[in-house]
């Protein structure tokens, strides 16, 4: 039996977790443009679970709720993983309004050989924020002597 969601998630989504989970959707909001879309709080008023939405994907924003799961603040700074954010336009904007919000800002805008323009950020946590924006198509026989490497596969 299929059942529709009926929160419209898209197929893919990342949770992100925080010691401070009620700072991190404030954070996000102002500094990188996430929007909440749901938030659970128990009769306490801690975070159970939240989701936040950018553009047609959206993340799980949650606390240190099991042995397992961890913000990098735990670890000391280290990550297992970055979040990858698809942007349309504007991505030189949108770096300088993370900066202003207090984004640690680990790659500048950079045009990469693939032809993508992007930046890494770590949010006040310590996760890493990679923000992409498309501003060519490389054919992949263009790619490879440009990046160095060898590619299998190419996007189509």
């Amino acid at each position: 039996m299929t059942v529709e969601d009926p929160f419209k998630h898209s197929t893919l989504g990342s949770g992100v977790f925080y010691k401070d989970p009620w700072a991190a959707l404030a954070w996000l909001e102002a500094a990188f443009g996430f929007a909440r879309s749901m938030v659970v709080r128990d009769a306490e008023g801690r975070l159970v679970h939240a989701e936040m939405r950018f553009g047609d994907c959206y993340i799980i924003v949650d606390s240190e709720w099991a042995d397992y799961v961890t913000s990098p603040a735990s670890v000391s700074g280290k990550n297992m993983q970055s979040v990858y954010v698809r942007l349309k336009d504007s991505i030189d904007a949108h770096c300088e309004h993370g900066r202003a919000a207090g984004a640690d800002m680990i790659q500048e805008p950079t045009d990469q050989f693939y032809g993508e323009h992007q930046y890494r950020a770590r949010d006040p946590e310590g996760h890493v924020w990679t923000f992409t924006q498309t501003i060519r198509s490389v054919p992949r026989e263009e790619a490879e002597p440009l990046g160095d490497v060898q590619i299998e596969g190419w996007h189509r």
